[in-house]
């Protein structure tokens, strides 16, 4: 398969979303057209509505031996032990949302998936949201929290020597530049990234055109909306860590890459798998047919989701096994 949207989807053909996804979606749709006056909400509204939305779809899910919540200088951290089992191999998780919304509480059932699946303990951040902190505030708080499960994570029973990180959308763009910035101060490398379909630079490629609409969840106008509110001023555009499409990969940890197919945002996310084997990054791209941007929160309803983060669970199993 080339890795190019545009050239595997005709336009000219139905774009039809899986079935059990498009219900995920109708369904959010939905609970945001019964809200009056949402134009004219103030941005910790969205907020607040956003968490309400998201209730029924980040409930039930596998039950954990232990769920702690911290405070690591002011930001919160919340931590989800999946046994009683000392020494185990550790994720820190970083929630979606343009950098602009959502929390460790909508990615809540999300982060005890991964640990159940896995077996691995989820470190979850509580990242300061733009545009009120702007970058680098989230990159520089989840840089303080990978060092701080390094440090302080032994008395939760992780393995220090065997932590990942991963993310969701803007997620996946600061795991990403968290790695860059960790290898540019020469700390040692953590072990893998788990990249769910990442923004990782501002180009609208051809897949802005294919997928942009309220049925494939993320649109163009509001993604260009989270750029703005993330970014200083235009001279963060070509900043690597803002950007990582246009960054030297080299001497990154290896990295899980979940696409969906019909994302305004697949085109960067292949470019961005092609990048990182230039820079001899191993890398493991697996693409979701006829997902959305943000399909793994359809995980209580959706083969296809459940099929993703197995997926990452078996390659966080994998990848963070001790020689």
């Amino acid at each position: 398969m080339k890795l190019d949207a545009a050239a595997n989807v005709d336009p000219a053909e139905e774009l039809i979303v899986d079935p059990e996804i498009a219900f995920f979606v109708r369904s959010l749709n939905e609970s945001y057209a019964k809200v009056e006056n949402i134009g004219s909400m103030t941005l910790p509204e969205r907020r607040l509505l956003a968490e309400e939305i998201r209730t029924p779809w980040r409930t039930g899910g596998p039950q954990m031996y232990q769920t702690t919540n911290i405070n690591m200088a002011g930001v919160p951290l919340r931590i989800h032990r999946p046994t009683a089992e000392t020494g185990l191999p550790a994720m820190l998780y970083i929630h979606g949302g343009g950098w602009t919304l959502f929390s460790i509480d909508t990615h809540d059932r999300l982060m005890r998936e991964y640990a159940a699946r896995a077996g691995i303990i989820v470190v979850g951040i509580d990242y300061s949201l733009s545009p009120e902190a702007k970058f680098p505030a989230a990159l520089d708080e989840v840089y303080a929290a990978a060092a701080w499960i390094r440090k302080e994570g032994g008395g939760y029973g992780i393995d220090p020597h065997r932590i990942a990180i991963g993310g969701d959308s803007a997620g996946a763009n600061l795991s990403v530049a968290t790695c860059l910035l960790m290898r540019d101060r020469a700390d040692r490398p953590l072990a893998g990234m788990v990249l769910n379909y990442g923004a990782y630079g501002l180009e609208h490629l051809p897949s802005y055109g294919l997928f942009d609409g309220p049925e494939f969840t993320l649109g163009v106008e509001e993604m260009d909306w989270f750029w703005d509110s993330y970014l200083r001023s235009d001279e963060d555009r070509t900043n690597p860590l803002v950007a990582p499409i246009g960054a030297d990969l080299s001497g990154l940890p290896p990295a899980f890459m979940a696409v969906a197919e019909y994302d305004i945002l697949a085109d960067v996310n292949y470019q961005m798998a092609k990048n990182f084997t230039h820079y001899g990054v191993a890398t493991q791209l697996e693409i979701y047919p006829r997902a959305t941007h943000s399909f793994l929160e359809a995980m209580s309803v959706s083969a296809i989701a459940n099929q993703a983060i197995d997926d990452a669970a078996s390659w966080l199993s994998a990848t963070l096994t001790s020689d």
